[in-house]
């Protein structure tokens, strides 16, 4: 991330050739490294490379060997002879970062580069560059801008800042310098106002100056805010209007004679939904049973490939959005609402097509089958979370257990069965890496009156469990099937990343032995995050722990759930609100329903390449705009307390000061020049120590501060110590 490089260029006298480093390859593909390296540089011919490498398999040979092509790693020609692809002397990157006086660009592959100031060559963010004379310094690689090979989109937003010598503007995001406002640009925005800019070169080619073409309104409500973070971050918010028309066709549909006639009939059966009280999008239920050998698990999914066929106007807005996002104040949904909230929602006691993953399990919670089925049900129950946690804790009113009596003996043996998956979970490995979600209480007006850290009750877990399963279960679906696929991935840690999280552990006196022993599993990370449960370290370690994983991802190739400790896994269990489970729904509709594997893998080979791709990136466009409104919510909340004392663990140190994190989860900055009398010298990762009177402030530990200060716009807060 870009936060984690200093503010300064790249220093020291060490400076060497810097070689693009490639992303993690798998067996396969290092097997075909190997081989080619045997054969000598002139290449040989890919039949004879596939004997020599020893991959057996005929579909993973060549599937690696393509994948080791995209990744520039071999070349192929015309006559199908493979060698090894030259070191990369120039590579494309996108720019990601601008301050006044340099910037980084991020390839595809590999740590971001820094790019001095005179060495940009007019290039602003979003532009994707070509850089050549690329070097490794002592603070990570350099570069220069050899070519502007497309621009990206000249959209901003930031906050007006208006005094006595001029306007200008602060802006939002990866842009880290006031830009120039002159006074007939301004669009009529007032000082403190979020606004839409425009960035403009000056006669140098530097962009310092910016025109203001759109004001959303004040950044003293995180309301506002939002609206400029969802302009910022692309989040599409308004349906064309034939996707409209689609979807209120659709609508009107009911279930017929004829679709019952096509489906498993599960209407009689005891199933249930458990959602959040305020959730409309209700997306899967559930039905569990003892059997002779251990347990029968129903998760029924809503049908949404029934209603939504590929390349549809509804499909294609689908892709283009990936997945809903959620704010405290809005839901912007991936499906119109008419979808997502009317003939699709699994509403109790209404007829409704859904997609079933049917498992049995014995009595240790193996699965030992499994089989997906088109289905028709009907929801005895709409669950509550809170009242299912009343019922599992014995303090629910007669009201409560009335009404869930027609399922009372289906929850029980779900939650017996969940209880046994977790417990598996936990055996194998799975990472309790815990939440730091926060839950946004607003009043009448949309101002955010209190914030909350989010618990997980038995319930909540009970449906997380029994959803990992049906996950679980698609995946070894389509691997048995041999058909493309979408699956959720999360690639093991690099083992420099491991060193340097094996390095701070120790620093923080938390025992590791576990990760610094060859390739350590999820089981060995979840030792070190058993280890600091319940104390002050919990919440670094979990931070850090998170920040030495790469993100989870969609991906057409199985690699693996590393933080769960599974081999296979997929998202199969949301497609009202992810895209990726409306693909593989699409995908295991056509292998139910019988048709030809070779047509299914001709049909799915690429749109399942495209659409986990697309997914990953809709999937981080939502998470940044959710979480930089969070901050502004949060700010928002905070600048109501000014004055107030409380005390925090530090979960953060950089140069000129620690992060404070409050058990409300609101996070704030305390400078070291508010420590009076204190000489502080930072050891460059967890700790200030005083020089004159000996105090440490290190991760982890307690501190006690005041809120001194919240800026709503930008979702700053300042805390001071208490005792300055």
């Amino acid at each position: 991330m870009m936060r984690n490089h200093k503010s300064a260029a790249p220093g020291g006298n060490s400076v060497e050739s810097y070689t693009l480093p490639s992303a993690a390859n798998t067996p396969e593909e290092m097997l075909i490294i190997a081989a080619l390296k045997r054969c000598g540089g002139d290449g040989v011919p890919s039949k004879a490379l596939h004997r020599e490498s020893g991959v057996r398999d005929k579909d993973a040979f060549y599937q690696a060997l393509h994948s080791l092509e995209e990744k520039a790693e071999v070349k192929i020609d015309k006559d199908h002879w493979v060698k090894l692809a030259p070191p990369a002397r120039e590579v494309e990157a996108e720019l990601v970062s601008l301050s006044q006086r340099f910037g980084f660009a991020r390839p595809k592959i590999g740590e971001d580069i820094f790019i001095p100031g005179r060495d940009l060559n007019g290039a602003f963010v979003g532009d994707t560059v070509l850089l050549y004379d690329l070097q490794k310094r002592d603070r990570g690689p350099s570069g220069k801008v050899k070519r502007i090979l497309k621009r990206g989109e000249k959209k901003l937003t930031g906050t007006m800042r208006v005094d006595p010598y001029g306007a200008r503007v602060t802006p939002d995001g990866p842009v880290r310098y006031d830009m120039e406002v002159s006074p007939n640009k301004t669009g009529g925005a007032k000082d403190g106002d979020k606004v839409l800019i425009e960035p403009i070169q000056d006669g140098r080619g530097d962009w310092s100056q910016a025109a203001v073409t759109f004001v959303f309104g004040t950044g003293d409500r995180a309301r506002v805010c939002a609206d400029a973070i969802i302009e910022r971050c692309g989040i599409p918010t308004e349906f064309p209007e034939e996707v409209l028309a689609q979807a209120e066709k659709i609508a009107g549909m009911t279930v017929t004679q004829a679709d019952i006639d096509q489906r498993l009939d599960l209407r009689d059966e005891p199933i249930f939904t458990i959602d959040s009280a305020d959730a409309k999008d209700l997306d899967d239920a559930v039905s569990a049973m003892k059997t002779v050998d251990g347990y029968s698990l129903g998760v029924h999914i809503a049908d949404v490939s029934h209603y939504v066929k590929y390349n549809t106007p509804i499909d294609q807005e689908a892709f283009l959005r990936g997945t809903s996002v959620y704010f405290a104040d809005r839901v912007i949904p991936m499906l119109p609402e008419a979808l997502s909230n009317g003939v699709c929602s699994l509403n109790a006691g209404t007829e409704k097509l859904t997609f079933s993953a049917l498992m049995d399990f014995d009595r240790e919670g193996n699965m030992i089958d499994y089989r997906f089925a088109k289905t028709v049900i009907n929801s005895k129950v709409r669950g509550v979370y809170s009242e299912v946690n009343e019922i599992f804790h014995g303090t629910a009113s007669q009201e409560i257990l009335d009404k869930y009596a027609p399922v009372r003996e289906s929850l029980e043996t779900a939650k017996e069965l969940a209880d046994i998956l977790a417990k598996n979970g936990k055996g194998r490995g799975q990472m309790d890496l815990s939440s730091d979600e926060t839950k946004f209480i607003l009043d009448e007006d949309g101002v955010c009156v209190d914030i909350q850290p989010r618990t997980q009750g038995l319930a909540e877990e009970l449906i997380e469990q029994l959803m990992i399963a049906a996950n679980i279960a698609a995946a070894k679906a389509s691997l048995a099937a041999e058909i493309p696929f979408l699956y959720r991935v999360h690639e093991k840690p690099t083992p420099d990343r491991v060193v340097e999280l094996c390095d701070l552990l120790d620093r923080l006196s938390v025992p590791c032995k576990e990760l610094s022993r060859g390739t350590p599993t999820a089981k060995d990370f979840a030792a070190v995050l058993e280890r600091v449960k319940g104390t002050g370290k919990e919440a670094v370690v979990n931070q850090r722990i998170l920040r030495t994983m790469d993100k989870a991802r969609y991906d057409h190739r199985e690699l693996g759930h590393f933080g769960l400790a599974l081999g296979e896994y997929s998202h199969f269990t949301s497609p009202i609100r992810r895209y990726p489970d409306t693909s593989i729904h699409r995908i295991l509709s056509d292998l139910v329903r019988g048709e030809d594997r070779g047509a299914i893998r001709k049909r799915y080979k690429a749109f399942a390449k495209e659409s986990a791709l697309e997914s990953s990136q809709n999937e981080v466009r939502a998470v940044t705009g959710e979480r930089d409104a969070e901050d502004c919510y949060t700010a928002e909340y905070m600048r109501q307390h000014l004055g107030e004392h409380h005390i925090g663990v530090i979960n953060g140190v950089t140069p000129k000061g620690v992060f404070v994190k409050l058990p409300n989860n609101a996070e704030g900055f305390v400078s070291l020049s508010d420590f009076e009398g204190c000489d502080f010298e930072f050891d460059g990762e967890i700790c200030h120590r005083d020089l004159r009177g000996g105090r440490t402030l290190m991760m982890g530990q307690e501190l006690g501060i005041i809120i001194a200060a919240a800026d709503v716009a930008t979702g700053r807060i300042d805390f001071v110590p208490e005792e300055a």
